[in-house]
């Protein structure tokens, strides 16, 4: 009887005494487990029933490596990832224990985003020149960041296409070169955490020759290429005379035939040692006028032995006549 009454005495000495735990749950901070690499995450470990001091258990991993242990009265317990590493994207659950066997809460799994790093802007053309009608690849791509990454790209600071990709590679925007198209550009990559822009890149746009004259007034064209002949024919005119002359000092004896002349008759003077002119039209460019070459060639009463008479020339220009016969003299020579 005695024994029995000792039996029931001790009984509940060897039974924890309160109410078990139960209902355990592992909350996130932030909120559903997605955490940017570098910030803080707090695991929440949380009993709805027990009493007493309760002792909490934090895992990483399917197989559970033990993180944290504390033992508090209190129903909720925290433990803290102060700088998140991208390794730390994991499954984590906790255990709560207050002597009547541990309480497991179920599996959270945590999600790292890697923010994205600046990103590099590719010209297809090296040295940034291209002319009108080219197609030109842009393309842009950052080395490091959690998809999906939304690209951007700007021509002088102006949204002109984006494009969002769900996995690696960058973004590639493909278009044909017009006048329009020179300029700076840039693109920008963005994850959510905090965008990033590239460097500058500057294309040059060049635009052929025939795009450029057609901006040009028709009446400047005109103008620019009629001027083109009598400059050409000037220009022949003095190589002709140049030879003409060239002649006439190596052969100082030789004397041309009387021209035909419509030129006022007090031109051929014969005095001895005063200048002798002669002329001749010459018709070296076509159109509207006659080009005159005269020459006068200076007789010395007594020139010394090995000299060559000296020679004068002046060139006239007149309005061509129908009536008008032109006779090079250096034909009849």
């Amino acid at each position: 009887m005695l024994l029995r009454l000792l039996l029931l005495i001790c009984a509940p000495l060897s039974e924890p005494a309160g109410v078990p735990v139960s209902d355990v749950s592992l909350e996130t901070q932030p909120p559903g487990g997605w955490v940017t690499e570098g910030d803080k995450l707090v695991l929440i470990c949380l009993v709805a029933n027990g009493t007493g001091n309760i002792t909490f258990f934090w895992y990483r991993g399917a197989l559970g490596v033990n993180l944290e242990t504390k033992t508090q009265h209190s129903r909720t317990a925290r433990y803290e990832i102060l700088t998140v590493r991208e390794s730390d994207a994991e499954l984590y659950f906790c255990t709560a224990d207050n002597g009547h066997g541990p309480s497991f809460s179920g599996l959270v799994p945590i999600t790292v985003r890697i923010p994205v790093s600046r990103p590099v802007l590719i010209l297809s053309i090296p040295d940034g020149q291209a002319m009108v009608g080219h197609m030109v690849e842009l393309h842009c791509e950052t080395l490091r960041g959690s998809p999906p990454i939304w690209y951007r790209y700007y021509h002088e600071d102006v949204v002109v296409w984006s494009s969002l990709v769900q996995s690696g590679g960058g973004a590639s925007f493909n278009f044909s070169l017009s006048a329009g198209h020179s300029g700076n550009y840039s693109c920008e990559a963005d994850n959510g955490p905090g965008a990033q822009r590239s460097e500058v890149v500057t294309l040059y746009v060049t635009v052929p020759v025939e795009g450029r004259m057609d901006h040009f007034p028709s009446g400047v064209i005109e103008g620019t290429l009629g001027s083109l002949g009598p400059i050409t024919g000037a220009l022949l005119l003095c190589y002709w005379l140049k030879r003409k002359i060239g002649r006439r000092s190596e052969d100082p004896v030789r004397s041309p035939s009387s021209p035909v002349s419509q030129e006022p008759s007090h031109l051929n003077s014969h005095a001895t040692g005063q200048l002798e002119p002669l002329y001749e039209n010459v018709n070296i460019v076509s159109g509207d006028e006659v080009y005159s070459l005269v020459y006068q060639i200076q007789q010395e009463q007594e020139p010394a032995t090995g000299e060559h008479p000296r020679t004068y020339v002046d060139i006239y220009s007149r309005p061509r006549k129908a009536n008008v016969v032109d006779v090079d003299y250096d034909d009849t020579m």
